[in-house]
């Protein structure tokens, strides 16, 4: 773009006087007629070489009466308003410090000039941008988008020629800044009446002051507007209809423009004219208002009295930069919802869940952002129904009150799953839709490895579903695969350093990790910081010494020490156990490794846990990827890789927004799996849903698999790192589960269920309870106040469904509940929202398992005891010294993150119900240094799962014709 530097200016107030006048000759010229006597005689008696004391007389009369006094006093009393106006923006937080921005071509300052003293007096900002005279179209539209997008910028007004001013430039300044009223938004509002969201141009506000001032503005007045029937003509002709008078719009070369003018009461000339306009066209008595230095005859025997413009013009423009920086911050506080919910129309039987999904309209992603209180800067559009939410959002409701946090953790479940996420769902859509109460559900991103494998997708089920469930379980912004890149980029950098330390000298390792470029050679920030931690205090590459040189290029990873995996979001069994560096060009390098599956990586974890970009970073650098063969920790930040980890997941760390089929907001955020994982969404995802749904409202998360991994893990890890509390946990049960706890034969995807799941069995029900039973006392651990939500199957009696709720009322639940939320949507689960909202009401008396400081094996021993039932656990020699080691390390006050089987709560999937009478081997412990947590791995638990026999893709197909996918479920 062609702008120099030297023309780009922004000050707070410019030094130094102006250059020359303003050469928009602007000022209100009105002929007067002798008192008691004809004009027109009087005119004629002054050029036929009479007196005119008289005339001279009477204009002192009117200066007197009406002129620079009131005028005056008009613009203080603007300014005084317009000060006091910015004294109580600034008590507001953040305190605003409006800028008005003037886009110029040249270097004329006249607008500034007459704009600079008056903000001064206000106490706003001036920021001047000078383009070229000859600037093109684009480059004008590239600094409006600019300053459009500046929060610091409150007005923008162009002083630019007439040829540049188009209705594309125009209308590009965003309707918010257009201080001077020309886009046409602005001009819509105006002319519909509604002032309190426009701007009106200050001239027009100008003429419509001064022709009140002058009692010219009575109805019957008429009003003739000679210029370029542009936003400023509109405007004035809107206004003077508005009072009634009659209003005329005319241009230069009209061929009756002097017929027009001998019969107005009052002309205004609002732009220069190709030709002179002249006073003997006018009758004696009108007024002329001239605000663009047109070329104005004066008659010499009709006397005039100039009044100046300009100065009420601009402080008028200041008046609107202020209410421009008051409506800003009016949007910057906590905004009501005005949600519209989507209506449903169930049918039976219920469809297929994708069926469902696309029977529903979902509404445009930045209407439900804009219903729930976002504005339109703090979202990123992903498509349709998509975007990304901007983290800037806390700290623009960092006063605002919290809303309850509600927690949906589940029984062990079948391998089938319980239905949480569509409990979840159906539980906002009650409390939103129906009860019209702010909630916000805060879910997992599904991994593909589910997907496609035995589980399927994790949108709900039924009438309770995120939409569209396709982008909802396929891909979504691209979180998972960045933090596939992000972690695989890790692993390469591990292999890397380990053949190049092997193959090189310190001299050509130094020389290739400090390269000289153009003749200058110096560390990065991150290199400079290792030399810090190695306790080097030189920044200067030339003065090392070799023992210097040595600790800085040399990791000296053990090869057999690398803890780091290479990530796939795949299930594929055959990336459990992978030798790499087979390829010659790697020099015998080989090494054994494994794959996980991505959600498994600790970047998932960190993208979970963190509480923003700078914590992020920190965390990344903190990850341990292996150990010297001195045995000391090896971390990202020492391969020199944690800015471009940061790079790879900037985006990543924004929650998803997307929609229930009723149109309640729902974050997709973060996807660790409960029983390899912490298995939780973000913490930020609920801080930022906390803070929109406000003090009344209420945030719905979900934990992962049963109480005893997902959401004892949501207690220890999440709690810890976010400091949030919550105030209710709802714990999903279904009958088909409990069955099987009581002995029902197993279960299996895919498969019919045998006879017993279909058919009434209060029996086997009664049995499973202890299952519930137990779920119950876990919640009761932490001191939270606990609702059983019986998610109900088509095949369950009611006789089954009085006894679930009878005997979790009789275990310490607040209430239970039957849930129809599959069938009938949020009307299903409006007594589960009354309930939730009940229990929530009540004090809680939150508590955590274990302290931090405890050692590693007390609080394993604590978890497996406590929760599982365990009588005691076993340590491996390999965990036994991977403990010695966290400890000499300094690791031992992190939580634990137990990796443990899903399915019973046990280690052993097999034994359902209760099992006791077992010892919990701990067969391998890791470090997640950077998520911040330790995971001992519980007997063969894998981080890689495999593909059953048929798994879901089988049935996942794409209409080439119509873009359609099925199968999804």
């Amino acid at each position: 773009m062609r702008l120099s530097a030297a023309f780009r200016s922004a000050c707070r107030i410019f030094p130094g006087s102006s250059r020359g006048q303003c050469r928009s000759g602007v000022g209100l010229l009105r002929t007067f007629p002798a008192i008691g006597t004809s004009p027109v005689r009087d005119a004629a008696s002054a050029g036929a070489g009479g007196s005119s004391e008289a005339v001279i007389r009477n204009v002192e009369k009117y200066r007197e009466r009406s002129g620079d006094v009131w005028y005056e006093e008009a613009i203080g009393e603007i300014i005084r308003k317009s000060r006091d106006g910015i004294a109580q923006l600034q008590q507001c937080r953040p305190a605003p410090q409006p800028v008005l921005a003037i886009i110029q071509a040249g270097e004329d300052d006249s607008l500034l000039t007459t704009n600079k003293d008056l903000a001064g007096k206000v106490g706003l900002n001036v920021m001047q941008i000078c383009l070229p005279t000859d600037c093109m179209e684009d480059e004008i539209m590239e600094e409006i988008q600019r300053l459009n997008e500046d929060p610091k910028v409150h007005g923008v007004i162009l002083h630019l020629p007439h040829a540049s001013l188009t209705s594309c430039v125009l209308n590009a300044i965003a309707p918010d800044k257009d201080v001077e009223g020309v886009t046409d938004l602005n001009l819509g509002r105006l002319v519909r009446g509604d002032l309190k969201d426009s701007f009106v141009p200050p001239f027009a506000s100008a003429v419509m002051e001064l022709l009140e001032r002058l009692g010219l503005c009575a109805p019957g007045k008429s009003v003739v507007i000679v210029g370029e029937n542009g936003p400023l003509e509109v405007a004035m002709q809107c206004l003077i209809q508005q009072r009634g008078m009659l209003a005329l719009s005319s241009v230069w070369n009209a061929d009756d423009l002097q017929k027009q003018v001998s019969q107005a009461d009052v002309v205004v000339l609002t732009s220069t004219g190709p030709a002179e306009f002249l006073a003997s066209w006018l009758r004696p008595g009108t007024s002329v208002i001239n605000c663009r230095h047109a070329n104005f005859s004066e008659h010499q025997d009709a006397p005039v009295h100039m009044l100046r413009v300009e100065p009420l013009a601009a402080a008028l423009r200041m008046q609107n930069v202020v209410e421009s920086s008051r409506r800003w911050m009016e949007k910057q506080q906590y905004q009501p919802w005005r949600l519209r919910s989507l209506k449903l129309q169930p049918l039976c039987p219920v469809p297929s869940d994708i069926e469902i999904s696309r029977s529903q309209m979902p509404k445009a992603i930045e209407l439900l952002a804009k219903e729930i209180g976002l504005l339109p800067e703090e979202i990123e559009a992903y498509g349709r129904t998509k975007a990304k939410v901007r983290l800037s959002l806390l700290e623009r409701l960092k006063e605002q009150q919290d809303g309850k946090y509600v927690l949906v953790a589940g029984i062990t479940p079948t391998p089938l799953g319980e239905g949480k996420s569509t409990v979840t769902i159906g539980l906002v859509q009650a409390l939103t839709a129906h009860l019209k109460v702010n909630s916000f559900a805060c879910l997992r991103q599904p991994s593909q490895g589910p997907t496609f494998g035995v589980k399927g997708g994790a949108a709900g089920g039924g009438y309770a579903q995120v939409i569209p469930m396709e982008e909802f379980n396929l891909h979504l912004t691209g979180d998972i695969h960045a933090i596939t890149a992000a972690n695989n980029l890790v692993a390469a950098a591990v292999d890397a350093r380990i053949l190049h330390e092997a193959t090189q000298s310190d001299k050509a390792l130094y020389s290739r990790l400090v390269p000289s470029v153009n003749g200058l050679r110096k560390f990065s920030p991150i290199q400079i910081a290792r030399l810090r931690r190695l306790g080097i205090e030189k920044s200067d590459p030339g003065t090392l010494t070799a023992e210097e040189i040595r600790s800085f290029v040399r990791l000296d990873l053990d090869p057999a020490k690398v803890t780091w995996q290479r990530v796939i979001d795949t299930n594929d069994r055959f990336l459990r156990k992978i030798t790499v560096g087979q390829a010659g060009t790697e020099k015998g390098m080989t090494r054994q490794a494994q794959f996980d599956i991505a959600v498994a990586s600790e970047i998932m974890a960190i993208l979970a846990l963190t509480d923003g970009l700078r914590d992020m970073k920190l965390r990344l650098g903190r990850m341990v990827v292996g150990s010297s063969r001195t045995g000391q920790p090896v971390t990202a930040d020492d391969l020199g890789v944690t800015g471009a980890l940061a790079v790879l997941m900037k985006d990543a760390i924004k929650p998803t927004l997307m929609q229930t089929l009723e149109g309640t907001p729902v974050f997709v955020h973060a996807g660790p799996f409960a029983n390899i994982a912490h298995g939780n969404s973000s913490v930020l995802a609920d801080k930022l849903a906390l803070k929109l749904v406000g003090e009344g409202g209420f945030v719905v998360t979900e934990a992962g698999f049963g109480a005893d991994i997902g959401m004892e893990k949501f207690f220890n890890i999440k709690c810890r790192a976010s400091g949030l509390r919550p105030n209710v946990v709802v714990l999903v049960a279904t009958v088909r589960a409990l069955k099987m706890h009581g002995g029902g034969p197993s279960v299996s995807a895919g498969a019919p269920l045998p006879r017993e799941y279909i058919e009434e069995n209060l029996e086997l029900v009664a049995d499973g309870c202890s299952n519930l039973r137990k779920q119950i006392q876990i919640a009761g651990l932490f001191g939270v106040p606990v609702v059983v939500a019986l998610n109900v199957f088509r095949t369950d009696t009611q006789a089954e469904i009085d006894l679930v709720r009878r005997v979790a009322k009789e275990c310490g639940a607040s209430d239970a509940v039957a849930c129809h939320h599959w069938e009938r949507g949020g009307r299903g689960s409006v007594e589960l929202a009354h309930a939730v909202s009940k229990a929530a009401s009540q004090e809680s008396h939150f508590r955590f398992l274990y302290e931090p400081q405890m050692p590693i094996v007390e609080k394993i021993r604590t978890i497996a005891q406590k929760v599982y039932g365990a009588d005691d656990i076993e340590l491996s020699a390999e965990s036994r010294a991977k403990i010695d080691y966290y400890n000499q390390q300094g690791f031992s006050s992190l939580p634990i993150c137990m990796a443990k089987t899903h399915l019973s709560l046990s280690h052993m999937p097999d034994r359902k119900g209760v099992p006791t009478g077992f010892v919990l081997p701990i067969r391998d412990i890791r470090a997640s240094i950077g998520a911040g947590f330790i995971y001992p791995l519980v007997g063969t638990m894998s981080t890689m799962p495999g593909l059953p026999t048929r798994p879901c893709f089988y049935d996942i197909d794409l209409d080439p014709d119509t873009e359609e996918i099925s199968g999804l479920f």
